[in-house]
C-alpha cells in the first residue's frame, strides 16, 4: 500500500457508470483538483469554499453537492480507498480470509501520482490535518479486525483478532512511508518493489491466521 491517501481505488472492481455519472464524477474530480491546487498554492487554512469553486469554475452551492467541507475534499481519495476495501473485505468469496482479499486488493493499487505527493504535502505542512489523517487512519485497524474475527469465528474484541489487525495495518503504514522516501531525501522505493514487500508480510501473516483457524 501507499499510504492511505496516496492510492487510487482499484479501477478493476468498479462497476461501468453511464453518461450522467460520469460527468457528476468528473465534476467531482475537477473540484477536488482545483481545492488541491489552492490548497498547496495558498495554504489548507487560508482557502476558501468559495475560492476553490471559482478555480473549479462551479457555483459555490455545487461543490456541496459532493463534499461536505474542506476537510472532505482533501481526503476524498482517502474516503474512497476505505470505502472501496470494506466493500471488498465485506464481499470476499467464502473459504476465502480476510488476507485473500487485502492481497486482491494491493494487486489493483498504483504508485502515487503527482497530485498523490501534493496531497501528501499539503497534509505534511499542517499539523491540524496531520492529526486528521492519522483519526482517519485509525478507521482502517478495526475494519481489519471485524473481518478476522469473522474469520476466525469470534468476537471483534477477540484479542487475536485485534493484534493481527494491528500487525496488518502496521504493515500498510510503513510500506507506506516507502513511496515518499525520495520526497524526504531517502533512496526512492520502486511501486512494485513496495507491493512485493506487502505482498511478502501478508503471506507471512496468513501463516499465522490458519494457524489460530486450525485450532
Amino acid at each position: 500500500m501507499s499510504s492511505l491517501d496516496s492510492t487510487q481505488p482499484p479501477d478493476s472492481t468498479q462497476p461501468k457508470i453511464g453518461l450522467r455519472e460520469r460527468k457528476k464524477q468528473q465534476t467531482r474530480e475537477t473540484i477536488a483538483r482545483a481545492a488541491l491546487r489552492l490548497f498547496a498554492l495558498r495554504g489548507y487554512d487560508e482557502t476558501t469554499l468559495a475560492e476553490i469553486a471559482e478555480a473549479a469554475d462551479v457555483a459555490p452551492r455545487t461543490i456541496f453537492a459532493y463534499f461536505d467541507s474542506k476537510e472532505d475534499i482533501l481526503f476524498s481519495e482517502e474516503s474512497s480507498y476505505l470505502d472501496e476495501l470494506k466493500r471488498m473485505l465485506d464481499e470476499r468469496p467464502a473459504g476465502t480470509t480476510t488476507v485473500d482479499a487485502l492481497r486482491e486488493f494491493v494487486g489493483c493499487m498504483k504508485s502515487p501520482d503527482e497530485d498523490d505527493k501534493l496531497r501528501k504535502k499539503v497534509i505534511m505542512a499542517n499539523p491540524g490535518l496531520q492529526m486528521k489523517m492519522r483519526a482517519r487512519h485509525a478507521e482502517l485497524e478495526p475494519m481489519l479486525g471485524e473481518s478476522i474475527a469473522r474469520d476466525l469465528g469470534t468476537g471483534p474484541d477477540d484479542i487475536r483478532s485485534l493484534l493481527i489487525a494491528a500487525s496488518m495495518t502496521a504493515a500498510f503504514e510503513s510500506v507506506s512511508q516507502l513511496f515518499f522516501q525520495a520526497e524526504s531525501g531517502g533512496e526512492p522505493v520502486s511501486h512494485e518493489h513496495a507491493m512485493a514487500i506487502l505482498d511478502q508480510v501478508l503471506e507471512f501473516l496468513r501463516g499465522g491466521l490458519e494457524a489460530l483457524q486450525s485450532e
